[in-house]
């Protein structure tokens, strides 16, 4: 399943951290948004740290989207959009 988790944090430090943690889990498709393709297993592993990372600080929230096949399917863009997981993914057989 492909996550859109974004976050809003004042904190620099800790705004630092959540997007160190989300880069090795995803693509940065703006400031504080991330494209996370996850498992069952790697969606609970990160929920989990990044709501340690989070412990209770004041003027901090991180949102978990997922993206079903057909809501992608129906992004709409206006600019330079960077690609997105599902665009570069490829299957080889």
């Amino acid at each position: 399943m492909i996550y859109l988790i974004s976050y809003d944090i004042s904190s620099n430090r800790l705004r630092n951290k959540i997007a160190s943690c989300l880069e090795m889990y995803g693509i940065r498709v703006q400031y504080s948004v991330f494209e996370c393709e996850l498992s069952e297993k790697q969606y609970e592993a990160i929920y989990i740290k990044l709501k340690g990372l989070l412990n209770g600080e004041d003027n901090a929230e991180i949102l978990f989207y997922p993206l079903c096949k057909k809501c992608r399917e129906k992004r709409a863009e206006i600019g330079e959009v960077k690609k997105t997981i599902w665009e570069e993914t490829c299957i080889v057989i």
